[in-house]
Order: structure tokens, then C-alpha cells, then sequence
């Protein structure tokens, strides 16, 4: 699921490379439809901006 989604990619850090997952949101219908991706996710505010957004379909 990690790379249908395109999640699963090389990181760096302190000059090591590895995978690893990058932190994203999807926001899902309830018919399984991707209605929104929210890519390099901050978690401040970032649960409030989702909800809205949900609220929204």
C-alpha cells in the first residue's frame, strides 16, 4: 500500500540514506475515492485543516 500510494521513498539523514515513509494525509470518500492529499504534513494545525476539508465533501 506504502508505494500505490506513493509514500515509500528514499530519506536522508545527518548524510544517511534509507527508506522510509514520508508523512502524508489522504482524505478518503466514502466510496473509497481520494478526494485530497496533503503532502510533508506539519502537525500543527494539521488535524484541524482536515477536518474542515472533510466537512466540505
Amino acid at each position: 500500500m506504502l508505494e500505490a500510494y506513493g509514500v515509500w521513498a528514499e530519506k536522508s539523514l545527518y548524510g544517511r540514506k534509507f527508506m522510509g515513509i514520508n508523512r502524508t494525509t489522504f482524505l478518503i470518500d466514502e466510496k473509497g475515492v481520494v478526494r485530497r492529499v496533503w503532502p510533508k504534513v506539519k502537525v500543527a494545525g494539521h488535524a484541524e485543516e482536515v477536518l474542515a476539508a472533510a466537512k466540505e465533501l
